[in-house]
C-alpha cells in the first residue's frame, strides 16, 4: 500500500510536537515539592505513551505494519496512567478539607 508523503509529514509533525510537550514535564520534575514531581512523573508517561502512539503509527506508515505494537503499548500506557490519575482525584474528593 502507498501511503501519500503529505500523511507521513503530519505524522511527522505530530511527533515533534509531542516531543516538544515533553520539556514543560521536564522541568517541573526539578521542583522541590515532591506532589509536583508526582504529578510530572505521570505527565512524563502520558507524554510517552502519545510518543509511542505517534511513532508507532509513523513507523506502520513509512517501514511495515510489524510497528504496529508501539502503538498499542501506548495505549495502554495512557490508559495506566489515567487509571491512576482517577485514582488519586477521587481519593482527593473523598477527603475532608479540614
Amino acid at each position: 500500500m502507498d501511503i501519500p508523503d503529505r500523511y507521513v509529514w503530519v505524522a511527522v509533525v505530530l511527533a515533534l510536537l509531542q516531543a516538544l510537550a515533553l520539556v514543560p514535564v521536564i522541568r517541573r520534575l526539578r521542583e522541590s515539592d515532591s506532589a509536583v514531581r508526582s504529578e510530572a512523573r505521570l505527565d512524563l508517561l502520558d507524554a510517552v505513551g502519545g510518543g509511542l502512539i505517534t511513532g508507532g503509527l509513523l513507523l506502520g506508515l513509512v517501514v511495515a505494519e510489524r510497528w504496529f505494537w508501539l502503538t498499542l503499548a501506548g495505549f495502554a500506557l495512557i490508559a495506566a496512567v489515567y487509571a491512576v490519575k482517577g485514582v488519586r482525584l477521587l481519593r482527593a474528593r473523598r477527603r475532608p478539607m479540614a
